[in-house]
């Protein structure tokens, strides 16, 4: 079973906060959701929409289709009527344009009535949320708008509800974080939000400076002194810092990156969604030096991943970078099972206080003093190269890459990050192998012997110029031909890849 619901209007009037009521109330029916988010970079007004993906199983995509319409003006209808079903529905807002500012809960409560689910579990959530007379009446009269369509049982299944901005920001706070500095860009300022809400009650510290150029050195500053230390962005932040990240290439002062990407070049595409910022993860900076680059497909990788890159980091006083985009960021998903058991990052090294501490920008000797001697530059350059090999080998006790789908088949797809919810669901029941790459660097042996024992490999990738492929052909020399890229600013429809493939 799966249905789709599309909730449309302008920015400002509470669509998310109908996708959260309807959302709620399915997780504790039982039932799956994914939902994606669609908005122009507007404060007020614009076109804006959710898709919400319901089902009986676990889903992470959504497909062309939709079987209802929440509209919360003219506009959504005339956009999105030609993506109905046969028998799809409208639930048009004009029914309840008295309820002013309530009618996105009458809009849920008319929906939650189609699905045939009791009145009183939505009741109990718009008393949850809000819990006035005025919501309370908008909720009855939605539900009693609406007759039962879907006939929804209520299953056993215990799940719980996650973006991925959350789920990073719940690896940082299992990582001891002591300090988040960020300045807002969408759509890294979700992790910056939800840290903010949770400092006081996990004792550490969020912090916004003028800029991203002021975030990266006091980042260095505040990690110098031994606080484990994340800062956030995306692509235009990201280069304004990356003078800082050559300098903790060189202080081998450790620090976590958390990159958000969106389409480019220059502002782009705000509010949208690209896997545009491999490339950069992978050699932002001047100089060559090592870095840790991380790239989870859903929460529970997010969560994961954020905390490997903390270990990693602290242990080899290395550059850690956790690879998000806006698809995987704000996308909520439904959550089953637990994440990894946690690594507590240990601080051992020297601590300015306790000890005569240097940390230089310039190339040095082993006490810290400047040096350009010709025979300690060649030496700091290796010792910079054989430190990749040990991170590399102590990457190896966590997950690299991920095989899904059926492990014996000859047709090989290769991805990583956000795409993973549409081609698992693309795949399902099919005659495909998933290779899902989850460590970009460094990265894992095992792909060379995968793409070897397959007959046919096929790339898919959120780009226009295939840049995980780019990746694998300089570390396998192998060109991967078949390719399915997407660069519209607009994720993959589950739907739509699994005819690509096919």
């Amino acid at each position: 079973m799966r249905l789709s619901v599309l909730i449309g209007g302008k920015a400002g009037q509470g669509i998310n906060k109908v996708s959260q009521i309807i959302s709620q109330v399915l997780t504790k029916h039982g039932y799956y959701i994914f939902n994606y988010r669609d908005y122009p970079s507007l404060i007020r007004g614009g076109h804006n929409f959710n898709v919400l993906n319901i089902s009986d199983k676990q889903i992470s995509s959504h497909e062309s289709k939709i079987n209802c319409i929440l509209a919360m003006d003219d506009n959504t209808i005339k956009l999105h009527k030609k993506e109905l079903t046969k028998k799809g529905l409208i639930i048009d807002y004009k029914e309840f344009k008295d309820l002013g500012r309530n009618i996105n809960i009458a809009l849920a409560g008319a929906f939650i009535k189609t699905l045939g689910i009791e009145k009183k579990y939505l009741i109990d959530e718009i008393i949850k949320e809000f819990n006035t007379k005025e919501t309370n009446q908008a909720a009855e009269k939605g539900y009693n708008s609406e007759k039962e369509l879907f006939h929804l049982k209520k299953l056993k299944n215990k799940i719980k509800v996650m973006s991925g901005s959350q789920a990073v920001a719940t690896g940082a706070i299992n990582s001891k974080i002591d300090r988040y500095i960020a300045y807002p860009m969408t759509p890294a300022t979700g992790v910056m939000h939800v840290l903010a809400a949770n400092q006081k009650k996990n004792n550490f510290i969020v912090f916004q400076p003028e800029n991203e150029i002021a975030v990266v050195n006091a980042a260095l500053g505040s990690s110098f002194t031994g606080k484990r230390t994340m800062i956030g962005t995306s692509g235009g932040g990201f280069d304004l810092m990356t003078e800082g990240l050559s300098l903790q290439g060189m202080t081998e002062i450790p620090l976590v990156v958390y990159l958000a990407a969106r389409p480019g070049p220059g502002t782009g595409t705000p509010t949208y969604t690209i896997q545009g910022d491999i490339n950069i993860a992978l050699r932002g900076g001047h100089g060559e030096f090592p870095r840790i680059v991380v790239i989870p497909g859903d929460p529970n990788e997010a969560i994961e991943k954020t905390n490997e890159a903390f270990y990693l980091s602290e242990k080899f006083n290395s550059l850690s970078i956790v690879l998000s985009d806006k698809h995987l960021a704000e996308s909520e998903f439904s959550v089953r099972g637990k994440p990894n058991k946690t690594i507590i990052p240990k601080i051992n090294r020297n601590i300015p206080g306790k000890t005569i501490v240097k940390a230089s920008g310039y190339e040095h000797d082993k006490f810290g003093n400047t040096t350009e001697d010709a025979t300690l530059l060649k030496r700091n350059a290796e010792a910079r190269i054989i430190k990749y090999q040990k991170i590399k080998k102590e990457a190896k006790r966590f997950e690299m890459i991920k095989i899904h789908g059926k492990k014996n088949s000859k047709n090989l797809i290769i991805g990583c990050g956000s795409t993973k919810g549409a081609i698992l669901d693309a795949i399902e029941g099919k005659d495909f192998k998933f290779l899902q790459v989850l460590y970009l660097m460094p990265i894992s042996d095992e792909i060379r012997k995968e793409i070897k024992k397959a007959k046919k490999v096929i790339l898919v990738e959120n780009n226009l110029t295939g840049q995980l492929g780019r990746l694998i052909r300089e570390k396998t020399g192998i060109k991967i031909k078949n390719r399915i890229l997407k660069y519209d600013g607009r994720p993959f429809l589950s739907d739509e890849l699994r005819r690509e493939l096919k």
